[in-house]
């Protein structure tokens, strides 16, 4: 009580400490929170300048959501007031960035926008200055809004960086004009693309030149703090150009500075170097300029004291690498990979095999590099990057003799590897016969070398060995007795392990019942596998999230091993569409068939686990056959998908399909449930998109397969992920198509992937809102439709549909309590749409007008066409 008491003191010492106290002290729930906030709100309204900023320091210092809802709509205020001193505005603006931290809907829109990005034009640099934070947040949130920034920032950018150190001696840090000011109004610009205008583009352009100009002048002084400062500028100027990437000039320029850095007595600016030169090896203007440093890059690589700098060499020669340095590359890596920090050596393994595949023009020299890695890290290779060399020797004959011949050698070092000798099994056994004609590599030989190891490995390793020594059978009959010996030895308690015993024992029984043929037939070599995208990098991306450069890698040249009779063989990830090959949502995808428990007459209906919000039945999907059937109910309404996210989508006599969706931000996921309703098997089931070609571009999709069986009264799970690039109005398909009783059926299902589903609820009180809608009141940022009742008008049936719609129910809003507004953000890769809405309903017309209105013409029509069928 008696530091809330010191508040109401007009001495600064007394209130200082009051303040002090409470920021520190007392509790948001305390019972004397109301006349805190009181004496701070006296203390706001002051005309002493002190008063008013010890006031807005403790708001900021305290920064509770309850703080935020007391005083959000005041510091706005302050902060655009024209008396307000200039001191408190620098206060108002740092503790509005607090509060909008903590609460992101205190900022109004509408006017209070412009008058905010105009403090970038005040006299004051300690203003500007931070004003310029509060505005980066704000971009962050809402770009489209404060898009009125750029041309003002690039303008306060130009006069900094044009004036002498003597023009803002107030803001002179060690000869270098307002550093932090630079640095912000950069990172500010990095918000957006280049600016549209020619002459904001122009400006801004010559401000960077001038930025790369004064880095090559002579230092106006030796100490440290001058080239702290200016370095700040010119590496936050450098991220600019390499964000707008449309000036080679520029990009040049920047790698050439970046260039003389590597060689810089200090371990920070190398590394900062070395990270920058990363994203322009990614640009086709500099990359050229880039590979110049090559030699440079290679010895920071071998000779740097600090570990981080290595890596970052390592990450540098990753992103520099093509196809005509990949070799040299690749080369080098491997040398340094031998004496490499720990730390390190599993990701190096990875790069190393990604730029070995990417650029092979001679598959031989991608096996050399394998089996070189497996050599020289062997600990380190992961089970990804030796499944993909086995797939590739099994997908190119030209190369299969000479995998088998240099595996074989690898095999004969006195300390071999374990993952070396699961390659040299695998491809010995599919290929050993092709080196069996040479003395020194005989069956006989093969056989002895592999076994010889058997006792080193692993039982998963033993395992892949026994599943050799059966193909050795096949292969060279002429050493079936001794093979026949190690199988009895295995198949009997000798080996602890069941699954070694039981392997033992199948093809002990194998070799001795199966005839030549048999054998022939059982055994053969491994069919080639269809193309498939490697999982290499996605392995490199999970290891270092954000950090690996791009160097993508190609779509792959074989596949990963798939099951068959084959045994042991390396498992593979499952093909995807749109070359994609990490999950969207970064979540982990179930299986892509999971048959369920059957019910125990398999002609018995699928329990329906979605519920079904609205019902009804509504148009058949298109159906191929299905008139020879007996008389099939279909049920099939996508509009009811519009409000709701699982449920059943399809359904008839033979088939019912089921949804299940989950969406974050412009991210989402689809689960489809196909459960067989018959009593039997649908043949060659195979679930297909189908992309209209007004979507191309604007949604990416990508799907697991699934299994061409689908079990009498089993339920097989399809997982599909999207990806909303640009807004877009009509939706993908799903074509489905299978033999039931060996008569075709296609069904065509529309997915539930409206542009509705991309939308983020946001919060917004009356004032903001309607402040936004004036603003949004031009033709075309509007749409509205005026429509008859369909259905019966329910209050609570139509806020269940709104919700379900993904917009945010602002209650309490609209004078009218009958009407309904709503708020949202359509989420897209390329930009951000705030969307308004409004539905007026008029129960005794019988009518309902909606009213939508957003940053973006086409968003608006959609939306509304899409709501309107809804009522």
């Amino acid at each position: 009580m008696e530091a809330v008491n010191l508040l109401s003191s007009n001495k600064y010492s007394e209130k200082q400490i009051g303040y002090l106290f409470i920021s520190v002290l007392v509790n948001t729930n305390s019972d004397l929170i109301k006349l805190i906030i009181q004496s701070i709100k006296n203390d706001l309204s002051s005309r002493n300048p002190v008063h008013v900023s010890l006031a807005l320091q403790c708001i900021a210092n305290i920064g509770s959501k309850e703080m935020a809802e007391a005083f959000g709509h005041e510091i706005p205020k302050l902060l655009v007031s024209g008396d307000t001193m200039d001191v408190v505005k620098q206060s108002a603006a740092l503790c509005l960035l607090r509060l909008f931290r903590t609460s992101q809907e205190i900022i109004p829109s509408g006017e209070w926008t412009s008058r905010i990005i105009h403090l970038l034009n005040d006299q004051h640099m300690g203003v500007v200055t931070a004003a310029t934070s509060l505005i980066d947040a704000l971009v962050k949130k809402n770009p489209e809004e404060y898009k009125g920034c750029i041309s003002l920032a690039v303008s306060r950018l130009s006069r900094i960086v044009t004036a002498s150190y003597t023009d803002l001696q107030d803001y002179t840090y060690y000869f270098v004009p307002a550093p932090w000011l630079s640095v912000k109004l950069l990172r500010l610009l990095q918000n957006y693309p280049p600016p549209e205008d020619p002459g904001v583009r122009g400006r801004l352009n010559e401000c960077l030149e001038t930025i790369l100009n004064k880095a090559q002048e002579p230092p106006k002084s030796k100490k440290v703090q001058h080239s702290n400062a200016k370095n700040a500028v010119l590496f936050e100027a450098i991220s600019l150009i390499i964000h707008n990437d449309t000036e080679p000039n520029l990009l040049v320029r920047a790698c050439n500075q970046l260039g003389q850095f590597l060689s810089n007595r200090e371990t920070n600016l190398r590394y900062l170097a070395l990270e920058s030169m990363c994203l322009l090896a990614t640009s086709e203007f500099s990359h050229e300029a880039v590979k110049k440093h090559q030699e440079v890059v290679i010895l920071s690589m071998k000779m740097e004291k600090d570990v981080s700098v290595r890596q970052q060499a390592v990450d540098l020669l990753y992103a520099m690498c093509d196809k005509s340095n990949a070799e040299e590359i690749v080369q080098e890596m491997l040398n340094y990979l031998e004496t490499a920090d720990y730390s390190i050596r599993e990701e190096m393994v990875l790069k190393v095999a990604i730029l070995a595949e990417k650029y092979a023009t001679d598959y031989t020299w991608y096996v050399d590099v394998i089996l070189n890695l497996i050599r020289i890290a062997g600990d380190y290779v992961s089970e990804e990057v030796w499944y993909r060399v086995i797939q590739i020797v099994i997908n190119r004959d030209d190369v299969q003799g000479y995998a088998a011949k240099t595996v074989f050698e690898a095999l004969q070092a006195p300390a071999c590897h374990e993952n070396m000798v699961k390659v040299g099994g695998y491809i010995l056994g599919e290929f050993g016969n092709l080196i069996a004609g040479d003395q020194r590599s005989s069956p006989q030989v093969q056989f002895q070398l592999l076994h010889s190891k058997y006792h080193l490995c692993s039982p998963m390793t033993r395992a892949l060995l026994l599943s050799t020594y059966i193909k050795f059978v096949n292969l060279f009959p002429e050493i079936k007795t001794q093979i026949q010996d190690v199988f009895k030895q295995h198949s009997n308690l000798r080996s602890a392990d069941a699954e070694l015993q039981q392997r033992a024992s199948e093809y002990l029984q194998l070799s001795i019942i199966a005839s030549t043929d048999v054998l022939a037939t059982v055994l053969e070599e491994m069919p080639a596998f269809p193309e498939r995208e490697s999982s290499i990098l996605a392995v490199l991306k999970k290891k270092k999230p954000g950090r690996v450069p791009e160097n993508e890698i190609r779509e792959g040249k074989s596949p990963g091993p798939t099951a068959n009779h084959q045994t042991e063989q390396p498992p593979a990830p499952a093909p995807t569409t749109n070359n994609v090959s990490t999950d969207l949502l970064g979540l982990s995808t179930p299986p892509a068939s999971q048959p369920s428990t059957t019910s125990t007459s398999n002609t018995g209906v699928l329990l329906d686990v979605f519920g079904d919000m609205y019902g009804g039945t509504g148009t058949p999907a298109q159906a191929n056959n299905v008139n020879n059937l007996a008389p099939a109910q279909s049920t099939y309404n996508a509009k009811k998908f519009i409000c709701k996210n699982n449920g059943v989508l399809f359904e008839n006599d033979l088939i019912q399909i089921g949804v299940k969706s989950e969406f974050r931000q412009n991210l989402g996921r689809l689960g489809l449930f196909y459960g067989n309703k018959t009593s039997f098997a649908l043949q060659n089931f195979m679930p297909s998109l189908s992309i209209p070609d007004e979507l191309q571009g604007k949604v990416n999709l990508q799907v697991k397969p699934v299994e061409p069986v689908l079990e009498a009264g089993a339920q097989i799970q399809q997982m599909l992920n999207a990806e909303c690039i640009e807004d877009y109005s009509d939706t993908p398909s799903m074509v489905i198509s299978f033999l039931y009783n060996n008569v075709p059926q296609k069904l065509t299902i529309k997915l539930p992937l409206t542009i509705n589903k991309f939308f983020e609820p946001t919060e917004m009180n009356g004032e903001s809102f309607f402040a936004r809608w004036k603003n949004l009141g031009g033709n075309q940022q509007r749409s509205q439709k005026i429509f008859k009742a369909t259905q019966p008008m329910d209050t609570t049936a139509t806020r269940t549909k709104l919700l379900g719609f993904g917009m945010q129910l602002l209650e309490g809003i609209d004078p009218n309590p009958d009407n309904f507004v709503c708020a949202g953000i359509v989420h897209t890769r390329t930009q951000q749409v705030g969307c308004l809405l409004r539905l007026e309903p008029n129960k005794q017309a019988q009518m309902y007008r909606l009213t939508v209105r957003s940053s973006k013409e086409s968003v608006s029509q959609e939306v509304c066409e899409l709501l309107a069928d809804q009522f």
